[in-house]
């Protein structure tokens, strides 16, 4: 059974900085492509970043390029999320997923798997 669970969360003042993990299980992570998705509640999901098989291509959204960092360790079957110098509109519920099909704007064109999500707070 596949699972994926995100991790890091968590309330943090503006400027400041968090780091999400994300663990997948029942998958073999080097067939996918991943990426970190967010939501407000009321609105649609959207892609935060992306990153491919091997770690060689990310792409994020306008917003948060420059401040968040996506990377991945194919071995412990984790990808991660570096956020630095957040802001309160960056507050949501974050969320990974594994797919195909990296897409520039951050997001994947193909979600096959889902975790469940981890709350972000900035507070102003």
């Amino acid at each position: 059974q596949v699972q994926v669970v995100e991790s890091g969360g968590g309330l943090v003042q503006a400027g400041g900085s968090l780091s999400l993990s994300c663990t997948t299980s029942g998958l073999t992570v080097d067939d996918y492509s991943m990426g970190w998705f967010r939501q407000l509640p009321g609105k649609e999901r959207e892609g935060v970043s992306c990153i491919d098989r091997t770690g060689s291509i990310t792409f994020y959204t306008d917003s948060v390029r420059g401040r968040f960092t996506i990377s991945r360790d194919n071995a412990k079957n984790t990808l991660f999320l570096q956020m630095n110098s957040l802001k309160p509109e960056d507050t949501a519920m974050y969320y990974c997923a594994a797919g195909y099909g990296v897409r520039s704007a951050g997001g994947l064109s193909d979600k096959r798997y889902w975790g469940q999500g981890t709350q972000v707070t900035v507070s102003s």
